[in-house]
């Protein structure tokens, strides 16, 4: 009966492919075009990834060359972190609010959160990894801010210390109310800020000494 049905579908020949193999044939034909479409899709996909998606760029961060992929949308902040591993720059708001992730930027503080990275190529970047000495010893403002314990928990006090510092390029010797207006754009979580305000002023004073030596 089969055979017979077979013949029927296919032909009579002696040689005719039965309903069996037609079967599997048709079947093997949807999964040769599901994969040529996959395939297809697959690729696509990557051309619009490599179109909009990441570029190496080359970065200057704090005296070095960086390389990186970076994608358009990305920020410096996320960059510095994520691709660099200089987690010195901390991320708080990620809205340009609380200053965590402030840098500087051709020595002006910056919120790293609101600048994307493709922005900053042929501009100098440092964070607060880049401010000690090639020696190891501590800079100035960060001498300063460990002799008075200035901080409680510390996670705002590299953006403190690197919009203090890039304040101090324009007034070095400050009045405590300038330099209170100075790192205004940076927000502590603890709210201890008497006690920021004296050590980020011993800063002040050993960067003003070191100059003068």
């Amino acid at each position: 009966m089969s055979d017979d049905l077979d013949r029927a579908i296919v032909g009579s020949t002696p040689r005719a492919i039965s309903r069996r193999v037609f079967i599997k044939g048709v079947i093997a034909g949807g999964v040769g075009v599901s994969a040529a479409g996959y395939l297809f899709r697959a690729t696509n996909l990557f051309a619009q990834s490599a179109a909009t998606g990441e570029r190496l760029i080359t970065i200057n961060v704090n005296g070095v060359n960086r390389h990186a992929d970076v994608m358009k949308q990305e920020t410096l902040a996320w960059t510095l972190r994520h691709k660099l591993g200089l987690t010195g720059t901390k991320l708080g708001c990620d809205r340009a609010e609380c200053g965590s992730c402030t840098v500087l930027i051709d020595g002006v503080p910056r919120y790293a959160c609101s600048v994307l990275t493709h922005s900053t190529r042929d501009r100098k970047i440092l964070t607060i990894e880049g401010l000690e000495n090639p020696d190891g010893t501590l800079h100035p403002m960060q001498q300063g801010v460990v002799d008075e314990q200035g901080f409680q928990c510390a996670f705002c006090m590299p953006g403190f210390i690197m919009s203090a510092v890039g304040f101090l390029k324009s007034n070095p010797n400050p009045t405590r109310a300038e330099l209170a207006q100075g790192v205004s754009g940076n927000l502590c979580r603890c709210q201890d800020y008497d006690k920021i305000l004296t050590a980020l002023m011993r800063g002040a004073e050993y960067m003003r000494n070191a100059n003068h030596a």
